[in-house]
């Protein structure tokens, strides 16, 4: 080109560089014509100028700042627009390397979209538009296929990390390089690729997806365009193939590789990819020389494995999965539409729903925790179903029936015919029972996806009202479909075709509606399914799958929803209990009974899933229960035909059909559910569990065929107590032991049971032989013996419960008798046996103490299904052990004294290793700290001793044989040798020692129970060698200084460890317990003193309470109770030193010393974290010791309080945070104020806080350790018991009984009354008078002059309502201390609360105590009850408490004076019948037809003339009162009330806390009469108001239907009522001219226009008139330019009710000028709150009052005026609100604020419309949904 060309060329580059930016892309090809013609240049010099202008012509366009403007836009597209079009116009061939294509390519489009791709999307898409349409005009497939495809595979290959040699089967890519001479200096190839080395993803695919698409183009415009050579044809068809081919493998690499590899696939590659095969199902594709053929179902299967394997990765491949599932169902679905032109043949295609695990994962997806994931699964079900949103009607189940007429429903309830409509308006109608109904599996995919997405996404009402209907049409149709079958006709309907499919898909459902977020869904959809009848639907409970019944149904079982009525009143079971506990049975009726088996391990392993609350737990007991008994009769039946068949010899193993292995487990997981309940605290809810478990494992387990070791693990999880002797669960373990009670065991099972009874005989053997080596060291510590104990307490157990007869027991005997001969011989070699045959003989020890105190405490129970087996030789039984005892014990005297020389000799005393296991640690009860051969001699020392003790204290209790004193010796010489012991100095040496005293306590147990003659001269004669020459001194002064001082020592030396001193002092107080109740058992036994011999001596005793007082408040949490108990002996002892010869010189406790007793045990209780019942009651009776409580001294002095006193007042305190510490100190307290009246005095401020306490209503772990906890009910039964012990056990664990103890005490304390003036009476009658009477005082000076107590107004319920019944409760019982000395300021004080303002439920008890003040004291009825009956101006409710108390005065009172208080207070009361106030009208009425009824005989009716006026009148009262229906029902509404009423046993304790009429929760308070004729009087009324509300809809309906206008009232904007909404106002008036009384005159007078003065004012009214109207019609104008201003919009509002969303409405009515609003009444209008947030808006905007039962009426009036009626709801067919069109005359109705619009408005309604929702929750306020709605009604209305 010249120079001159050159100059020309760039001059007209520049000035179309400049044309470019002002000239749209729609008009640059025919500039470019135009400049090509006029300038005469040629297409491709013109081209090349551009391209080589091009870096210079974008450098000023694109910046790095990001977006472009829109001239800079404009001028970019215009651009790259002229480059394409000219490429159109030059000729070149595409295998050109070097020409314009490849040019453009690299140097202007693929460096432009690497620029332009982030920051301007949409101009890629232009300008890659333009490229692929030059590629489609040109053809330049060929050039494409060897350039950009090989280039961007790579990128994406390299992306990817994959090897050139991989990337593709078809295209070498690593042939293909980059164009030399193709850039320029300002356009390098490094535009191309990012830092990476390859060209970012998203651009690669993006691009390839567009030559895709253009290549499709290309084919489909083949066949049409003549142009077109056949070999540019065949080579655009190869291309496709081969580039559909690389894009499917790339696709499916990409899809199992990153995150954003399966994003960038999933958006760009895949949905070309299925538009390709939806335009062709195969594709011929040419490899290595040969052609393949690429099919469609080929790479739907590729897919579908893909998308398998991302299903397994996690939830976000999960997801993607769905995403390429969900691009697969649309082309299904549109290539169903748009078929193959040519189809050879029926060619079946390949499916993804004919998969099964397609429709296990869309299972297991639609359960998913995430609701994205839920979501995404149900979109994909519905397009593989080709189920549509919102049509759920036009398909939906339709109603059939064979004679065309709907079929009416019986006895259906209101709200299933509110179901079943509002079932129909979702699109699910209702299906006939017609047995010709034909419905197609689509029909119930459809009711499926419709009741899923009610739960997903509608509201609550309705789920409730369409659930259990729908779901209960899906079973019925579901029976008949497997009853009968169904032809399919593909692969989803297959999925309910099979019974088991369908409850597949039916379980998702009811698994949603168990974790549904609303509590109320929850209960509906357990609910309903629970109420399933299944024997309706034969077998189909077999198809519900196991999975949920074992995981949802088992989870929602554990939901707390489900059991509000769960541990009421100790009832531990629920109806949803029953119901699960039910549908288990039927569901394993059908399983064999392996399956059964495995079934029900299954179901107890979920307590090792899930942690299982209270109610859970106990439905999973019942559960498993249920399980095992599920298919009794059916197993039954097969039992018997198996019998028929197969003989008695092999029913066996028909029958026996459960591997060993299986009831092991199951044995195994029942046992961890039996362990699960421990956690909770309440005996009984534990004891039901343990119950249910045994029944499940005795149904289908057989005790004779697994090891004996599981049954024992399995036995030894029950509770002890209900096992032993008349424990509630013996009987039944016991039978299931002996007896077998599995009902799938073998016929002859029960002769198997020689097996078991075999087994436990040789267990002693086994024991003993375990874990013994030849070459090992026999050597052991307290953990091997601690496990050697827990075995052995299993084997005796199970033992006493399986052995039934005597003979049983030989084997035993026999054992015993053997081991003993062996370890008389003591071999070596046998050195091991000792210790596990004493551990096995103490086990058997242990057993029969436990069971001889069961039989003997429950010795006079007779019980129906007693206990059988070895009770019924029971004394033969313990007289044979006791023989075999004594005769091994002389054996095992002697292997004590051996073993007890490591105590004494000194062997050990040298420190050695110690074990790895408890070197550097501080130590514990089993971790001594000595080595392993020192701790295995000191524990069978320690053993041995035991043994010997548990023996001689057994054998004892049978007989006092004299074979005994050889162990009773060696015992007191054990005690001996230890405490005269010289001290160690080593902490080897310490550690023997601390060892000793452990084997010292169950020692000084036995010495003490077997305290005899012989024990006092064996004291005394140790008594002479350690002190020769003291005579007369106390004989157990030696043994406790000595003991005492010689463990202080070894403390004192510092060797031992901490925790281990802690240890010792544990043993010393234990055995101090012990030595401190020799007193106690000497006077027991009758044991006398010889001489002057004393056991104690004072200084002796008092030294002893000291250190424990000392030690007391530092004591460890096991030392509590011993040092308790010993401090109570030791009060104890000293009392009765001064009345007995046990204490010398003994002045008993004083003040100091209780004063240091009670600050040191305060101390301990408060350092206490935890309030265990045992150390409570221990430290109440030890500080409060009956001994002392008697010294007024201790409970005042001069100063102050007294000891006692302080700490009462300090328990007191504590209580109340403390409920169980408040209700032991009241069992106590008043026990003790009942023996010692004198002291109640000085506690009247307690009496009054025990009086009005109240706390936590129940204690389940007070319950709970009162029964497991022995020690906690030995405490308990110690303290000073309460006189009624039926009360006391009915309420110990209430709040009520701090209150009945009080009661109960002054109850019985009012008996002593009747002593006074007789010759019984004492000081205690006097001090309990005069205490009764100022407690009583108190209590009325409280509740009349009080703060709290003295309130008039007081909520129900409250906590000033509690205290008022609680102290007007104690003082009815207090009532019979009034006398005549206070009789006037109590009854002043009632009359003050009776004059107040009371709830009934306190006056019923301020009645009862006045009727019984009157009943004491009746000549104060005339004084003041007649008086106040005749004060008419009494405020009623007073009014109506002395008619009752008149009335009972008259009833209750004696013989004596009953005439006269009839006379006195009848007449009275007659004037009351006609009162106008009704409750008082209607109480009177009761209470007078009472007293004629009773007092009034019949009169003669034959000769009514002889009969006086009044006796008449009073015959017809009574006769009206007695007939009258309405007094009829009135006095049957009391349920017998008055006749049951007692006013004298209402004050008694049992009268006042037992219920007479119902039990009740709140306080014991019976209803009162007042309150049951209040109710009465109350119902009736209400029906009255319901029925006059009734007629006053009827009349408003009659009216709206009128043609005239209807009867709801408006207010416009003036304020004025009765103006009409839809036609003009009347303005004309006519005004009335009234004249005053002087103006007549004066008319009168003169001439009316002779008359100046008045034709002034006649004048100046007509100046008015003119005015006025001048005024009023510029009203009318401004009324009506304001009425053409109103939208033609409605507010239906009347269904709401609250306050601040119909004001809030009305101000957005007034806001956007809605021509009405309707409220359902419009005295809210007035409402301060409305006004306050209305500011006005209400008289601005007409108001309507349409009530909710005319709103129907209404809105069909609206709809004859042309209005069009919406509801705003979210339904089936609703439609969002930003795609409806609102019509002009709109009326909106609002629904209730929780529940929306009723299913009755719904269907008259012309269309539904719903807010658009993206959050988590599902609903908005209604105001804000108004709003929104009349908003959008405004925009479109202004819009127009």
């Amino acid at each position: 080109m010249s120079e001159k060309e050159v100059v020309s060329m760039t001059t007209l580059t520049a000035s179309l560089s400049k044309t470019f930016g002002q000239v749209p892309l729609s008009a640059i090809p025919a500039v470019m014509d135009c400049i090509l013609s006029s300038t005469g240049c040629s297409p491709a010099a013109l081209f090349a100028s551009l391209l080589d202008a091009f870096p210079y012509l974008i450098k000023d366009v694109i910046k790095e700042e990001g977006k472009l403007d829109s001239d800079e836009y404009n001028h970019l597209t215009s651009l790259v627009g002229a480059l394409c079009h000219l490429l159109k116009k030059i000729e070149f061939v595409c295998r050109d390397n070097y020409g314009a294509l490849p040019s453009f390519m690299w140097r202007s489009f693929l460096p432009l979209v690497m620029k332009l791709y982030e920051c301007e999307p949409a101009m890629v898409n232009q300008i890659t538009e333009a490229f692929i349409n030059v590629l489609i005009e040109t053809n330049s497939w060929e050039f494409v296929e060897a350039t950009l495809i090989p280039f961007f595979l790579r990128s994406i290959g390299h992306s990817m990390g994959m090897p050139h040699n991989e990337e593709s089967d078809i295209i070498k890519w690593n042939s293909c390089s980059f164009p030399q001479g193709s850039y320029d200096s300002q356009m390098d190839k490094e535009l191309l690729i990012s830092p990476s080395g390859c060209y970012p993803l998203s651009i690669s695919c993006h691009i390839l997806t567009s030559i895709l698409e253009g290549s499709l183009q290309c084919q489909q415009r083949a066949p049409t365009s003549e142009s077109v050579g056949e070999n540019v044809i065949c080579y655009a068809d190869k291309f496709l193939g081969n580039l559909v081919w690389d894009l499917c493998n790339m696709s499916e690499r990409m899809l199992l590789h990153s995150l954003e590899h399966r994003s960038t696939a999933i958006a760009f590659l895949l949905p070309i990819i299925f538009k390709s095969f939806s335009s062709s199902r195969s594709f011929a594709v040419s490899f290595h020389g040969k052609t393949h053929t690429l099919t469609r179902d080929f790479y739907f299967i590729r897919m579908w494995k893909c998308c398998r394997t991302l299903f397994s990765l996690g939830p976000l491949e999960r997801r993607d999965a769905y995403n390429v599932l969900s691009l697969y169902f649309t082309l299904v679905s549109c290539h169903k539409e748009c078929k193959d032109t040519v189809i050879i043949g029926k060619i079946e295609e390949y499916t993804i729903t004919e998969e099964k695990e397609f429709w296990d994962e869309i299972k297991r997806g639609l359960v998913d925790k995430e609701s994205l994931v839920r979501k995404q699964c149900l979109q994909m079900l519905k397009l593989a179903l080709q189920i549509h949103g919102g049509n759920h009607s036009a398909i939906s189940i339709s109603e059939m029936n064979m004679s065309g007429k709907p079929s009416v429903p019986h006895g259906m309830t209101k709200r299933e015919m509110w179901a079943e409509k509002e079932a129909k308006s979702l699109g699910v109608g209702k299906l006939s029972s017609s047995s010709t109904a034909s419905l197609n599996s689509q029909q119930y995919w459809e009711a499926f996806v419709l009741l899923y997405e009610m739960l997903e996404e509608y509201g609550t009402h309705l789920v409730e009202a369409a659930w259990k209907h729908q779901v209960s049409l899906l079973l019925q149709f579901s029976v008949s479909r497997v009853n009968y079958g169904r032809p399919t006709n593909g692969a989803h309907q297959n999925q309910f075709e099979a019974s088991s499919e369908i409850f597949n898909w039916l379980s998702i459902l009811w698994e949603r509606g168990f974790c549904h977020d609303n509590p109320q869904v929850r209960c509906l959809i357990m609910q309903s399914f629970l109420d399933i009848n299944w024997k309706n639907y034969e077998n189909c409970i077999k198809s519900v799958p196991e999975t949920f019944v074992l995981g949802p149904f088992m989870q929602g079982l554990n939901d707390p929803i489900h059991h509000k009525e769960f541990g009421a009143k100790g009832h531990y079971l629920s109806r949803t209990i029953e119901g699960a506990a039910c549908f288990l049975e039927q569901y394993t009726s059908f399983l064999d009974p392996r399956s059964r088996v495995v079934f029900l391990s299954d179901l107890a392993s979920t307590a090792k899933r899930h942690s299982y609350g209270r109610a859970g737990l106990m439905g999973l007991a019942e559960c498993i229960a249920s399980a095992a008994a599920g298919g009794k009769t059916h197993n039954h039946t097969e039992t018997k035909l198996h019998d028929t068949f197969l003989g008695n010899d092999q029913v066996g193993f028909a029958s026996g059909m459960s591997s060993q292995n299986d009831t092991t487990e199951l044995l195994d997981v029942l046992r961890y559910v039996i362990e699960c309940s421990k956690q909770h605290f309440n005996p009984n809810y534990r004891l039901r569990v343990c119950d249910k478990v045994l029944d499940a494992a005795a149904s289908v387990v057989c005790t004779f065929d697994f090891p004996l070791e599981i049954l024992l693990l399995f036995i030894s999880t029950l509770p002890q107590e209900s096992t032993d002797c008349f424990g509630s669960l013996r009987v039944k373990l016991q039978k299931w032991l002996l007896g077998c009670g599995s009902k799938l065991c073998s016929a002859n099972c029960c002769s198997d049971k020689m097996k078991l009874w075999k087994s436990l005989h040789d267990f002693p053997q086994r024991f003993m032989a375990r874990h013994r080596l030849a070459d090992a060291s026999c050597t052991y510590d307290d953990e091997d013996l601690i496990a050697w104990e827990s075995e052995a307490n299993r084997w005796t157990r199970l033992l006493f419960l399986a052995i039934r007869e005597e003979r049983h027991l030989s084997p035993i005997l026999m054992f015993i008798e053997n081991a003993s001969v062996s370890i008389s011989k003591q071999n070596n070699d046998s050195e091991f046996v000792p210790g596990k045959f004493m551990i096995l003989t103490l086990s058997l020890v242990m057993e029969l103490q436990i069971l001889w105190e069961r039989a003997t405490e429950r010795s006079t129970k007779v019980v129906e299904d007693s206990d059988f087996g070895l009770f019924d030789h029971a004394e033969a039984a313990y007289e044979n052990f006791a023989n075999k005892f004594l005769f091994i014990l002389e054996g095992l005297v002697s292997l004590a004294k051996m073993s007890c020389s490591i105590f004494w000799s000194g062997l050990a005393v040298e420190d050695t290793t110690l074990p790895t296991s408890v070197r550097g640690k501080l130590g514990g009860p089993s971790q001594r700290r000595l080595s392993i051969s020192t701790t295995t001699t000191v524990l069978q020392a320690i053993m041995s001793v035991k043994a010997v003790a548990s023996i001689s204290f057994f054998c004892a209790r049978l007989n006092n044989n004299a074979l005994l004193n050889s162990a009773i010796i060696f015992m007191w010489q054990f005690f001996w040798r230890i405490i005269t012991s010289p001290p160690c100095n080593s902490e080897t040496g310490a550690e023997i020692c601390l060892a000793a005293y452990e084997a010292l306590a169950p020692v000084l147990r036995t010495l003490v129970s077997t305290f005899s003659p012989y024990s006092l001269d064996f004291i005394r004669e140790n008594n002479k060698l350690l002190s020769p020459g003291v005579e007369d001194k106390p004989l157990l002064d030696s043994l406790f200084v000595s003991f005492i001082q010689h463990i202080n020592n070894l403390l004192a030396a510092g060797v031992l460890a901490r925790s281990r001193r802690a240890v010792l002092l544990n043993w010393k107080w234990s055995c101090l317990e012990s030595l401190l109740s020799i007193p106690y058992h000497t006077l027991k036994n009758g044991l006398c003193l010889e001489g002057s011999y004393y056991l104690f001596s004072g200084d002796t005793l008092r030294w002893i309470f000291a250190d424990l007082v000392e030690s007391l408040e530092n004591a460890g949490e096991s030392s509590v109770l011993p040092m308790l108990r010993s401090i109570r002996m030791a009060v104890g002892l000293s009392a009765k030193g001064k009345s007995n010869s046990i204490i010398s010189c003994c002045s008993g406790v004083d003040a100091q010393m209780m004063w240091q007793l009670v600050r040191t045990s305060w101390i301990l209780h408060v350092n206490c974290n935890k309030r265990r019942v045992a150390p409570i009651a221990a430290l109440l009776s030890s500080v409060l010791h009956a001994s002392v409580f008697n010294d007024e001294s201790m409970h005042e002095t001069d100063n102050g309080p007294g000891p006692l006193k302080w700490f009462v007042e300090k328990v007191m305190e504590e209580g109340t945070k403390s409920p169980r510490t408040i209700r032991l100190a009241a069992l106590h307290l008043t026990g003790l104020w009942l023996s010692n009246p004198k002291t109640i005095k000085y506690y009247i401020k307690e009496l009054k806080l025990l009086s009005l306490y109240g706390s936590v209503a129940f204690d389940e772990d007070f319950e709970a350790e009162l029964a497991d906890n022995h020690e906690a009910r030995s405490e308990v039964s110690l303290l000073a018991r309460s006189p009624d012990s039926e009360l006391t056990e009915a309420f110990i664990n209430t709040e009520l009984y701090a209150r009945v103890s009080v009661a109960v005490m002054f109850y019985k304390l009012a008996n002593l009354i009747d002593m006074l003036g007789s010759v019984n009476q004492n000081e205690d009658c006097c001090a309990v008078v005069e205490s009764g009477k100022l407690f009583l005082l108190e209590l009325l000076d409280s509740v009349v002059n009080d703060k709290d107590l003295s309130k008039e107004l007081y909520k129900k319920y409250s906590a000033i309502h509690r205290r008022k019944i609680r102290a007007w409760q104690m003082m009815c019982v207090l009532s019979r201390f009034v006398d005549q000395d206070i009789v006037g300021k109590v009854v002043e004080n009632m009359h003050i609360g009776l004059y107040r303002n009371n709830l009934p439920a306190v006056r019923q008890y301020l009645e009862t105590f006045a009727i019984n003040i009157y009943l004491k004291f009746p000549s104060l009825v005339r004084e003041q009850l007649v008086p106040i009956l005749r004060d008419y101006n009494m405020r009623p409710q007073a009014l109506s408490s002395y008619v009752f108390i008149s009335a009972n005065v008259i009833l209750h009172s004696s013989e004596v004076v009953q005439h006269m208080h009839l006379e006195e207070l009848f007449p009275p009361l007659i004037p009351l019948l006609t009162s106008h106030h009704h409750s008082l009208r209607g109480f009177t009425q009761l209470l007078v037809h009472q007293i004629l009824h009773k007092l009034f005989p019949l009169l003669n009716p034959g000769a009514p003339e002889t009969l006086s006026l009044e006796k008449r009148c009073f015959e017809d009262l009574k006769s009206y009162l007695a007939n009258n229906c309405d007094c009829t029902r009135l006095r049957h509404s009391m349920e017998g009330y008055l006749d049951a009423y007692n006013p004298k046993s209402s004050v008694a304790p049992a009268g006042i806390f037992i219920n007479r009429v119902e039990e009740l929760e709140f306080e014991c308070v019976p209803t009162s009469l007042m309150e049951q004729v209040l109710s009465f009087l109350n119902d009736v009324r209400e029906d009255l108001r319901c029925s006059m509300a009734k007629d006053v809809v009827t009349i408003r309906n009659e009216s709206l239907r009128s043609n005239g206008e209807p009867n709801c009232i408006e207010k416009l904007p003036n304020g004025s009522e009765g103006t009409q909404l839809l036609k003009d106002a009347t303005f004309d008036f006519q005004k009335k001219v009234t004249l005053s009384k002087h103006e007549k005159q004066e008319t009168d007078a003169s001439s009316f226009l002779g008359n100046n003065e008045t034709y002034k004012k006649l004048l100046e009214m007509d100046e008015e008139d003119r005015l006025l109207d001048q005024m009023f019609q510029s009203r009318r104008i401004s009324m009506e330019r304001a009425r053409a201003s109103q939208q033609h919009f409605i507010l239906v509002a009347s269904l709401l009710d609250r306050i601040p969303n119909l004001a809030g409405l009305a101000r957005t009515c007034e806001v956007f000028r809605a021509s009405g609003l309707t409220v359902a009444d419009k005295s809210v209008l007035s409402d301060k709150q409305f006004q306050l947030i209305s500011v006005t808006a209400e008289k601005w905007v007409p108001v309507i009052e349409v009530p909710v039962n005319s709103v129907k009426v209404y809105l069909e009036k609206k709809r004859r005026e042309g209005f069009s009626i919406l509801g705003l709801e979210q339904t089936a067919n609703s439609i969002p609100l930003d795609e409806y069109t609102f019509p002009k005359k709109t009326v909106l109705v609002l629904g209730r604020e929780k529940e929306g619009i009723p299913v009755d408005i719904i269907h008259i309604l012309d269309a539904c419309v719903e807010i658009p929702q993206l959050g988590v929750v599902r609903s908005l306020n209604v105001h804000v949904s108004g709003a929104i709605a009349l908003w959008e009604y405004t925009r479109q209305q202004r819009s127009h």
